[in-house]
């Protein structure tokens, strides 16, 4: 019922902040019409001179020719009042985050727009039927849910409501390519796909803080270095604000009726009521001097380290003490007083030890889901001797690679948090919510991951991952580590997590 292609589309935007503006600028620059309203006075003013501008630096980056900014500039139309809407093709609320003003803006502008004017929300966390429930016609309402900035974060949510007509999705998945976006197609489900998808990083990465294992700096450090993520899930809290990201850990939480997986931790909200908000406050997990992090020291290297023949049960071990220059153990059981490095999957340092026929007094375990090259984990046994510890830390640092030792952990850092996300992932795909291609889109693009929670598990192994979940969730006794039924029947048939059912 609408061609979104059409040449003489037009586009209302209401609401013309951050999101808003972001969103009239892709509309304009692709050839659409836009018209620009707000509730405060010349704010659609503002919005229009401050995209145009925006125009005019990119055509000065030469990111587009002074031509095409001139005229993608005419195309912002700011209006004075709702009935300026009216003749609009498509109406996009970028409005503040609140149930009852969505749904009284779209009341509203039913008599308005014509019949086949499609409304849509950019809610982040709001359900796209709750919205559209008061509207006579609800089947025209659906989510059109962009991530700040617009112009860089090339996704955008597409998400029918319980009513929504199809014609209607399909109009703005052909509205999100004209803009140069990646269309992806969610349920309406609390979080859609990258806010619930990007549970895992940050709230597996509190239970590890709460629990002790290791302080926040480490383990970003692992995560970052180690695991290839673009940011520690730390230094990303600090950036986005604990006002904000607390209060979706908890949302979530609750709407997926305390969901195990998403539980959020306590030690969040007491940094919220101290004031700790991030880098807006000048101090969150970091401390900020003018607007940059101060960076947090390692813990030092140990100085004098006794050079103990070292017993191994992996390969990737053995080579490590053999490049390192120390003397391998190679019995079948390691001597009186050989460290004893092991490299469990899911298993923590103690069990290992103890199932292994070990001291663990002399035992530590490395993890080995990573490439070893980048920066290497370790942890120790409540009861591993000082210079054991010291030892394992010199000889896995001998090549000059960092090493990050931590308490002892189930999983470790890495292993638990990206099993996590690989097993969330797999359950948005096991709930239907998203296709898996578009899961992995969506993470990629709109969370910056090096992978996609689906290609991420298949890099490392389906059956590695749901070992990894089994051992934690055995050990634990937590149903936050139960594996979804979709990677454990992947992981079984061996075949990829991007497997859809014939």
């Amino acid at each position: 019922m609408l061609d979104a292609n059409r040449t003489d589309l037009v586009l209302g935007v209401v609401g013309t902040g951050t999101m808003g503006r972001g969103i009239a600028q892709i509309a304009a620059a692709s050839g659409v019409e836009v018209r620009l309203m707000d509730a405060r006075p010349d704010a659609a003013e503002q919005a229009r001179a401050a995209v145009s501008g925006m125009f005019d630096t990119l055509a000065g980056k030469g990111r587009m020719t002074a031509e095409a900014a001139a005229q993608a500039g005419t195309r912002l139309r700011p209006i004075a009042c709702e009935q300026d809407l009216a003749g609009c093709h498509i109406v996009v609320e970028a409005i503040v985050e609140d149930l009852q003003a969505k749904r009284d803006l779209f009341t509203r502008l039913e008599p308005v727009v014509g019949e086949a004017c499609v409304l849509a929300t950019n809610t982040s966390s709001l359900s796209v039927t709750a919205i559209a429930a008061p509207c006579a016609v609800p089947g025209r309402v659906a989510g059109f849910h962009f991530f700040n900035p617009v112009p860089l974060m090339k996704v955008v949510e597409v998400i029918p409501g319980v009513l929504t007509e199809p014609w209607v999705t399909d109009a703005l998945t052909t509205l999100a390519v004209r803009t140069g976006h990646r269309p992806v197609r969610a349920a309406d489900t609390p979080g859609f796909i990258v806010n619930h998808a990007g549970r895992g990083f940050g709230t597996e990465a509190l239970a590890i803080l709460q629990e002790g294992v290791a302080e926040f700096a480490e383990i970003d450090r692992i995560l970052r270095e180690a695991a290839g993520f673009r940011m520690g899930p730390f230094e990303l809290l600090d950036l986005t604000g604990l006002d904000v990201s607390h209060p979706v850990m908890e949302s979530i939480y609750g709407q997926f009726y305390h969901e195990p997986r998403f539980r959020p931790s306590y030690s969040l909200r007491q940094r919220l009521a101290a004031g700790l908000l991030g880098r807006k406050t000048g101090h969150g997990f970091y401390q900020y001097h003018d607007g940059k992090q101060v960076a947090v020291t390692p813990p030092p290297m140990p100085e004098k380290v006794e050079r103990l023949p070292v017993w191994v049960n992996s390969p990737e071990l053995a080579a490590l003490v053999k490049a390192a220059g120390w003397e391998p153990d190679r019995g079948e059981k390691p001597g009186a007083v050989s460290l004893c490095l092991v490299a469990p999957y899911g298993a923590d340092a103690t069990h290992t030890a103890l199932s292994l026929g070990l001291d663990p007094a002399r035992t530590v375990a490395v993890d080995p889901l990573f490439c070893l090259a980048r920066r290497r984990t370790a942890m120790t046994t409540p009861v591993t001797a000082p210079e054991y510890r010291a030892a394992a830390q010199a000889v896995l640092s001998a090549d000059g690679t960092p090493v990050s030792m931590i308490r002892d952990s189930a999983g470790f850092v890495a292993q638990r948090v990206v099993a996590t996300i690989v097993n969330i992932g797999c359950e948005i795909a096991q709930q239907r919510i998203a296709s898996p291609e578009d899961i992995d889109a969506a993470v990629t693009l709109g969370l910056g991951y090096p992978k996609g929670p689906l290609a991420m598990g298949d890099a490392l192994g389906p059956a590695r991952i749901l070992q990894i979940l089994h051992a934690i969730h055995d050990f634990t006794g937590d149903p936050r580590y139960r594996p979804s039924p979709w990677l454990t029947r992947r992981a079984g048939l061996g075949v990829s997590l991007l497997t859809q059912e014939n």
